[in-house]
């Protein structure tokens, strides 16, 4: 992260809980329905794991699939946090092996560029094909 801070207020607004911190280290470790999420200031002092000059935005090509109890309540945290979705809430189906698997799904990036696809498990359905 780039500034402990700024991250811990926003994934605050989105409903994660701090279980602890490490101040002197610029850490925090977060939960929110049992999804356990570790962020530290990247130019912190302590243990830091660069392997390449950090640029915004962070994490390019990867996203973070959250799953939550009610991701609608986490979207109308995001708006009302005046944060706009990357990808608007949707409905998708994904071919897995056992058939098809439904989300309810919406993408946020956190104020480093991170993409958080946040989900409510749809179950599953027998693949049409």
């Amino acid at each position: 992260m780039s500034d402990l801070d700024t991250s811990l207020a926003f994934y605050g607004l989105l409903g994660f809980s701090v279980l602890y911190t490490r101040a002197e280290e610029r850490f925090a470790y977060l939960e929110l329905d049992g999804v356990n999420l570790m962020i530290e200031e990247a130019d912190g002092p302590g243990r830091r794991f660069r392997t390449a000059p950090l640029e915004y935005p962070f994490g390019r090509g990867i996203n973070f699939q959250i799953e939550v109890s009610h991701v609608d309540r986490v979207l109308e945290r995001v708006m009302v946090g005046g944060h706009a979705p990357l990808v608007p809430m949707e409905e998708r189906w994904y071919r897995t092996a056992r058939g098809l698997a439904g989300n309810r799904q919406f993408v946020v990036a956190d104020p480093d560029g991170y993409l958080l696809r946040f989900f409510q498990d749809l179950g599953t359905r027998h693949d049409q094909v």
